[in-house]
C-alpha cells in the first residue's frame, strides 16, 4: 500500500502548528461577537450563577483530555436538556457510582492517551503511516477497554438491580470486540516508549548492529586525532552535525589534522571534519538511512494491521471517552458527597403536581419525605463553589503541614540551620491553627422545603445575610439535577426539572448602553419576564432596589404578583422592602422567609427561618454599637410605635419559631432514641426466642441421649437378672437333688417304697424311649438349628448363633436365650426312623 510519508498529512507537524492558531483567533473573534452582542437572558444567567466555574470543576474529573472536553460541553448545554434526558443522565451518573462502589474506585481514565489514539485514527485513515506512540496508545486503549469488560462483569454479578442498572449504561463496551492478535502484534513491533524494537524484523536487526560498529569506529578514530594532537593552546571535543561525527576545536590556533570546516564561530568554536572520518561518517548516514527504512517498513505492516480494525478502535474511543464523562459527573458526586435527586415534571392538566409515571429515578435512598406535599425539598444544601473553595484550601493547608514537618524532621536529622529550623516551627505552628479553623468554620447549609401551594418565596434579612447566596444555591442545584448531577444536600432531594433558570443577580450597570443599576436590572428582569414559562425558575435579588424606596416597593409588588399569576413556576426573590413580607397575608402564593441574625454577637447565622418575615436590626444594633440613647430613642420616635409593634410582634414570632425548632429537635432525638430502644428489644426478644428455642432442642437431645443409655442399662441389668435366676434355679435343683439323693441314702419311708420305684420305672421308660431317638456327640461344634442338652438347665434347647473364635454359642430354650460356652453344652441330633 502507498503511503504518504514525505508529502505533510493534515495532521503533519506544520498542520498542526497552523490549526491551533487558526481556532485561537476563531474563538477570540466569537469571544469578542459574544461580547458585542446582548446574550439571552438565560445565558446571562448561566454567567450569574457562575455555572462556567462548576462545569470547569466537575470536567476536572475527568481522565483524559477528550474526556474532559466532553464533559465541560455537555454540561454547558443544560439549556437544551429535556425532561427525559435529564432522567437518562441522572440514572448514567447513578450506574457510575454504583460501578465506581465495586470497583473500589478502580475506574481510571488518566492512563489513555486519546489525542494520541485520535492522531493514530486520522493518520492510518488518511493513508499515512502511523507513529510509534500512536500504536502504544491503541494498545493502551484495547487494554482499558478489556479491563473496564472485567470490571463491570463483576459488578453486574452482585445482584439483577445491579445489572438492570450498569447494563444501558456498559452494554456497548461489553459488546466489544478486542484483538488481542493487534495487541500482540503492536507490542511484538513497538517498546513502551515508541520506538520500534530491534526484533521488528531481522533487516532492522542487522542495520542497527552496523550502524553501532560504524558508531564505535568513528569514536575511536575521533579519540586517537584528538590524542595525538600536539597543540596545547587548543581545546577540542567530539561532537556532531547534522549527524556527522566532527571534532569541535576552540581556541585561535589551527588544528594539526585534515578536514572539511562545516562551521565555524568565535565563541562556539569551530566543527571541523576530519579527512579520514568523510569515509565513515558517509558508510554510517547510509546504514541510518537503512535502519529508517527498515523501521518504515514495519510501521507500515503495522498501519496495515491496525487499517483492518480501524471501525472497532474508532467505536472503543468513543463509549470509552463516553464512559470517562459519566464517571466524571459520578466521581464528582461522590466527592462532594452529593445525593441522588428526585426530579419530577410537573404536570398543570388539573392544577395539580405530579411526579413522572414511571416514577423516580431511583429508590435506594432510605431517607424518606415529610408527609408534607413540597414542590421543593433540599435539606442541608451546600453551594458547590463555596464547598469547593473550602476543601481546596483545607487540602492545601494540611499539604503545608505535612510539607512543613518533613522539613523540619530533615533538618533535625542532619543538623542543618537552628535558627531557620525555629522560624519553621512557628509557621508550622500558624499552618495548624490555620487547618483548625478551617474544619471549625466549615460552610453552613442551607434547608430549602417549600411547599406545593407556594409560587412566588420572598427572603428578608440584613446585608452579608447570605439571602444571595442561598438564591445561587437553589440555582445551582436545579442546573445539576438537569443535567444528571448529584445535589450536594442531605437525603431525601425531591427538585421538580426547570424548562430554564432566569437569575438577576449583583449588578448590571451598562456604561455602553447608558444604563444606570436600576435600569439594567429592569431590562434584565423584564426579559425574564417575557421569556419564563410555567416551568421556569426565576431568581430576583434585591427587588426594587436601587430607586425611592416607595416606588421600588410598589414596583416589586407588582413584578411579583405578576410572577406568580403566570409568570413561572417558582419565584425566589430577596429584598429589603418591608412591603413585600405583606404579599403573603393576601395572596396565598406567597410565602416569607428570612435569614437569621445573632444579635448578642452582631453576626449573620446565615441560616433561613421559614414562614417569618424579617426584622428591621438597625436600631437594635446602634444601640449595641454604643450610638448616643437620645439618637436611639429618636429614632425610635420617627418609626412610629406601628413599627415597634410589628417589630416586637416578628421577634415573638421568631422566638416560638427557635422554641419550635429546638422543641422539634428534641422530640426527633427522642423519636431516634424511642426507635433505638424499639430496635434493641425487639433484637433482644428475637435473642431470647433463639435461645430459648435452643435450650429447648438442647435439653430434648440430652433426654434423647439419656433414654438411649437408661434403655441400654435396662437391658443389660434384665439380661443379669435373668442369667442369674436361671443360675439360682439350677443351683436350687442341684440342692433339691442332693437333698433327695440324702434322703434316699438314709432310707425311704415303707409307705413311699412302692411309689419311688414306679416313679424309677417310669423315668427309666422316658431314658430307654430318648435313647432310641438321640445320639450324642460330644467333642464337635455344633450349627445354627442343632439341638443341644445343656446340663445345668438339665433341658434342651436350639442353636441360634455360633461363635468359634470366642468357643461361645447362643442358644434358645423356650423364651430365654442364653450365651454358654462350649463345652456346655452336648450336641444331639435325632436319629432317623428306620
Amino acid at each position: 500500500m502507498l503511503r504518504l510519508s514525505a508529502n505533510p498529512s493534515p495532521l503533519s507537524p506544520s498542520a498542526s502548528l497552523v490549526r491551533p492558531r487558526r481556532l485561537l483567533r476563531l474563538r477570540a473573534l466569537a469571544a469578542a461577537a459574544s461580547a458585542s452582542a446582548p446574550a439571552s437572558p438565560s445565558a446571562r444567567s448561566l454567567r450569574l450563577l457562575e455555572w462556567g466555574k462548576v462545569c470547569r470543576a466537575v470536567a476536572s474529573f475527568a481522565g483524559t483530555a477528550h474526556g474532559r472536553e466532553a464533559t465541560e460541553k455537555q454540561l454547558w448545554g443544560v439549556e437544551d436538556v429535556s425532561y427525559e434526558r435529564s432522567r437518562v443522565l441522572l440514572r448514567e451518573t447513578e450506574a457510575a457510582v454504583r460501578l465506581l462502589g465495586s470497583s473500589g474506585g478502580s475506574l481510571d481514565f488518566s492512563g489513555l492517551d486519546t489525542v494520541a489514539v485520535e492522531s493514530a485514527i486520522n493518520r492510518v485513515s488518511g493513508g499515512s503511516v502511523i507513529k510509534g506512540h500512536e500504536a502504544m496508545a491503541v494498545v493502551s486503549l484495547m487494554l482499558l477497554v478489556e479491563s473496564l469488560q472485567g470490571t463491570i462483569k463483576a459488578a453486574m454479578k452482585q445482584g439483577e438491580d445491579s445489572r438492570d442498572l450498569l447494563m444501558p449504561l456498559t452494554e456497548t463496551i461489553l459488546d466489544a470486540v478486542v484483538s488481542k492478535s493487534l495487541v500482540k502484534s503492536i507490542q511484538d513491533i513497538i517498546d513502551d516508549d515508541g520506538s520500534v524494537k530491534d526484533t521488528a524484523s531481522p533487516e532492522l536487526r542487522r542495520y542497527r548492529d552496523q550502524v553501532q560498529v560504524l558508531e564505535s569506529r568513528l569514536c575511536q578514530l575521533m579519540d586517537k586525532l584528538i590524542r595525538n594532537a600536539d597543540n596545547e593552546a587548543s581545546l577540542s571535543e567530539v561532537s556532531s552535525v547534522n549527524g556527522r561525527c566532527c571534532i569541535k576545536m576552540t581556541g585561535n590556533k589551527s588544528s594539526n589534522f585534515d578536514g572539511l570546516l562545516l562551521s565555524s564561530g568565535s565563541d562556539a568554536g569551530s566543527m571541523i571534519e576530519p579527512i579520514v572520518a568523510i569515509p565513515l561518517n558517509d558508510e554510517l548516514q547510509g546504514a541510518r538511512a537503512l535502519v529508517a527504512r527498515a523501521e518504515l517498513d514495519a510501521l507500515s505492516k503495522l498501519t496495515d494491521k491496525i487499517l483492518l480494525e480501524l471501525d472497532n478502535i474508532q467505536i472503543l474511543m468513543q463509549e470509552t471517552i463516553t464512559l470517562d464523562k459519566v464517571t466524571a459527573r459520578a466521581k464528582y458526586s461522590i466527592a462532594y458527597d452529593g445525593t441522588l435527586p428526585d426530579l419530577y415534571l410537573p404536570n398543570f392538566e388539573h392544577g395539580t403536581i405530579d411526579t413522572a409515571k414511571d416514577g423516580p429515578v431511583s429508590t435506594t435512598s432510605s431517607a424518606q419525605l415529610p408527609k408534607r406535599s413540597w414542590k421543593l425539598f433540599i435539606p442541608n444544601a451546600y453551594h458547590p463553589l463555596l464547598l469547593q473553595q473550602h476543601q481546596e484550601n483545607l487540602r492545601r493547608t494540611k499539604k503545608d503541614v505535612a510539607s512543613a514537618t518533613s522539613e523540619i524532621r530533615r533538618r533535625r536529622i542532619y543538623g542543618q540551620d537552628i535558627a531557620e529550623e525555629d522560624q519553621l516551627a512557628a509557621d508550622l505552628d500558624f499552618m495548624k491553627i490555620r487547618v483548625s479553623e478551617l474544619e471549625r468554620n466549615h460552610p453552613i447549609p442551607v434547608d430549602f422545603m417549600i411547599a406545593e401551594e407556594t409560587t412566588v418565596l420572598v427572603i428578608t434579612g440584613p446585608n452579608t445575610g447570605g439571602k444571595t447566596i442561598s438564591l445561587k444555591t437553589v440555582g445551582l442545584a436545579s442546573l445539576m439535577a438537569k443535567i444528571g448531577l448529584y445535589i450536594l444536600a442531605s437525603e431525601p432531594v425531591k427538585i421538580p426539572w426547570f424548562d430554564a433558570i432566569y437569575a438577576d443577580i449583583g449588578d448590571e450597570q451598562s456604561l455602553t448602553q447608558s444604563l444606570s443599576t436600576f435600569s439594567g436590572h429592569l431590562k434584565q428582569i423584564g426579559a425574564i419576564r417575557a421569556q419564563s414559562t410555567s416551568q421556569s425558575l426565576v431568581l430576583l435579588d434585591e427587588v426594587g432596589a436601587g430607586t425611592n424606596p416607595l416606588e421600588g416597593a410598589a414596583l416589586g409588588m407588582s413584578l411579583l404578583e405578576s410572577f406568580a399569576e403566570a409568570g413561572s413556576f417558582l419565584t425566589l426573590a430577596t429584598t429589603h422592602h418591608g412591603e413585600l413580607k405583606t404579599l403573603k397575608y393576601s395572596n396565598d402564593s406567597f410565602e416569607n422567609a428570612c435569614v437569621e441574625f445573632d444579635e448578642e454577637n452582631l453576626k449573620p447565622t446565615f441560616r433561613i427561618l421559614w414562614g417569618i418575615p424579617g426584622r428591621s436590626n438597625a436600631i437594635n444594633i446602634a444601640e449595641r454599637l454604643g450610638l448616643s440613647l437620645d439618637i436611639v430613642e429618636s429614632s425610635r420616635r420617627l418609626l412610629g410605635t406601628a413599627g415597634a409593634e410589628i417589630n416586637a410582634l416578628i421577634m415573638d414570632m421568631e422566638k416560638f419559631k427557635q422554641d419550635y425548632h429546638e422543641q422539634l429537635q428534641q422530640a426527633q432525638h427522642y423519636l431516634m432514641q424511642s426507635k433505638e430502644l424499639h430496635n434493641n428489644l425487639e433484637v433482644a426478644q428475637k435473642n431470647i426466642v433463639d435461645h430459648t428455642t435452643a435450650q429447648r432442642k438442647r435439653k430434648s437431645r440430652v433426654v434423647s441421649e439419656y433414654a438411649v443409655m437408661a434403655r441400654s442399662i435396662i437391658h443389660k441389668k434384665f439380661q443379669l437378672f435373668r442369667e442369674s435366676a436361671i443360675a439360682q434355679r439350677v443351683i436350687e435343683e442341684e440342692k433339691a437333688a442332693e437333698k433327695a439323693k440324702l434322703e434316699r441314702v438314709k432310707g425311704p419311708e415303707p409307705s413311699s417304697t412302692s411309689s419311688l420305684k414306679k416313679m424309677q420305672i417310669t423315668n427309666s421308660s422316658m431314658a430307654t424311649k430318648a435313647s432310641d431317638n438321640i445320639i450324642d456327640e460330644d467333642g464337635g461344634i455344633p450349627e445354627v438349628g442343632d439341638l443341644v442338652y445343656v446340663p445345668k438347665l438339665k433341658n434342651q434347647a436350639t442353636v441360634v448363633k455360633v461363635d468359634p473364635s470366642k468357643n461361645e454359642v447362643q442358644v434358645q430354650a423356650g423364651m430365654m436365650k442364653l450365651k454358654l460356652k462350649l463345652k456346655d453344652v452336648k450336641i444331639q441330633k435325632q436319629r432317623t426312623a428306620r
